[in-house]
């Protein structure tokens, strides 16, 4: 087995809402850090000592790390000593996963590779996507031996292994830093090498296992709260058909000591809960029965919102309103509170979708950015006070800061569509 390297400089692939936290955490540890990203934009952003996302403490490590000299941004992969890959895993037609960039990262950074480099995959992924991520690697590399069937572990020459994120964004600096970790390495050494790299800044317990457990754990957790959160929004639904206060009955059912019950919203969003159960599903469609029916509730709710919203706009209508007169504001873009991340939101394809098909004014609220996705960028982007000083109908799609306290703020003719219990606890 090789001796092991010394990790002096760390690559990054992916400089998006993990793999810039990450970069900036192995930087502020003193280890040289290079941040590859295919956007030149991200890539001159962060060189000016910048970051292009929000995330709370974030703009000042990468400063510091920048003006100190170890971080660097750049578009192509350099030699390293360790890489990690961070890049998106979106799913295409019918739910399908899309591995692609994970492929087109490990194959760009395939001719930089030496011996004793060791691989991390970070981005939530398809069971044995790891696997299938040497064997790019190999075809890329012949010349090097990688962790695969038929190669001794004594002639390894690029360690490899799977260490999913664990991350709550609005919060990511301190988790990082404090969660514990799974490292699934392709061998025990794979895993030594890979814990070797988070020993850098992680506190947290690191648990090892192999690589396709690791894989499955990730997709396991975010199935499991989507599975309760699907239960919540059920809950939504049933107490608006019966006449009842869903807000109330949880605060009340949660009163029971072993029973938690979440809090349902307008849907659930992000590249993480919305899109990892489908990978499951996609695996094993026959056994993954409740993970498919909470995905399928979850994405269902964007469509009862838009239906409660029609409903205050036909309200309206009925005592005299011309639609193309009503003013409707839709409070909140982003897949939850506040941040900027609109990746599967379902506000904003509420918003989208409404915008397409509505005779009524719509403006948008959304605090944490600067300027409307393409989607609905013909529409105008306010502030909380306009929107609540111009809106006939006050939709409220996700509980950022700025919206606590606004039913006080209505005027009595003003109608309110709550997807989240705003004052709610």
């Amino acid at each position: 087995m090789l001796t092991q390297h010394k990790i002096s400089t760390v690559s990054v692939i992916g400089l998006g809402y993990i793999g810039l936290p990450t970069a900036a955490m192995f930087a502020s540890r003193g280890v040289k850090v290079i941040g590859v990203d295919i956007n030149q934009h991200a890539v001159d952003t962060i060189n000016q000592g910048k970051i292009h996302i929000v995330e709370p403490e974030l703009d000042m490590i990468v400063h510091a790390a920048v003006t100190k000299g170890f971080l660097r941004a750049t578009t192509k992969p350099e030699p390293a000593d360790a890489f990690l890959i961070a890049v998106p895993t979106p799913f295409k037609g019918d739910h399908e996963p899309d591995i692609s960039y994970v492929r087109t990262a490990a194959e760009s950074l395939a001719p930089v590779l030496k011996k004793g480099d060791i691989v991390i995959l970070e981005s939530t992924s398809p069971v044995s996507t790891t696997e299938q991520m040497v064997q790019w690697l190999a075809t890329a590399r012949p010349d090097l031996h990688f962790p695969m069937e038929g190669v001794s572990d004594k002639a390894i020459d690029i360690n490899i292994a799977y260490c999913p994120e664990r991350v709550l964004p609005g919060n990511v600096i301190r988790e990082l830093v404090e969660n514990d970790r799974i490292i699934g390495g392709l061998t025990e050494h794979c895993s030594t090498r890979a814990a070797d790299v988070y020993r850098t800044f992680v506190r947290g317990e690191l648990h090892f296992t192999n690589a396709r457990t690791a894989e499955m754990a990730k997709l396991t957790e975010n199935s499991f709260r989507d599975v309760n959160i699907a239960f919540a929004n059920e809950l939504s639904l049933i107490s608006d058909k019966l006449g009842i206060n869903v807000w109330e009955l949880i605060k009340l059912a949660n009163h029971h000591p072993r029973v938690n019950i979440l809090q349902p919203g307008c849907g659930v969003g992000g590249h993480c809960i919305a899109v990892d159960p489908w990978f499951i599903v996609d695996k094993t469609p026959d056994e993954a029965r409740l993970i498919r029916t909470a995905r399928e509730v979850n994405d269902d709710k964007p469509h009862w919102v838009l239906g409660k919203i029609n409903e205050a706009i036909q309200a309206l209508v009925a005592k005299g309103r011309d639609e193309a007169s009503i003013t409707v504001a839709m409070l909140a873009l982003a897949f939850k509170p506040n941040i900027d991340d609109m990746r599967e939101s379902p506000a904003l394809h509420i918003a989208k979708k409404f915008a397409a098909e509505t005779r009524t004014n719509l403006l948008l609220v959304e605090p944490n950015i600067e300027a409307l996705p393409t989607a609905v960028a013909n529409r105008p982007l306010v502030s909380v006070d306009d929107a609540v000083a111009r809106a006939d109908v006050i939709v409220l799609l996700v509980k950022h800061r700025e919206f606590v306290g606004i039913k006080q703020k209505l005027s009595a003719g003003t109608h309110l569509v709550d997807a989240v219990g705003i004052d709610i606890a």
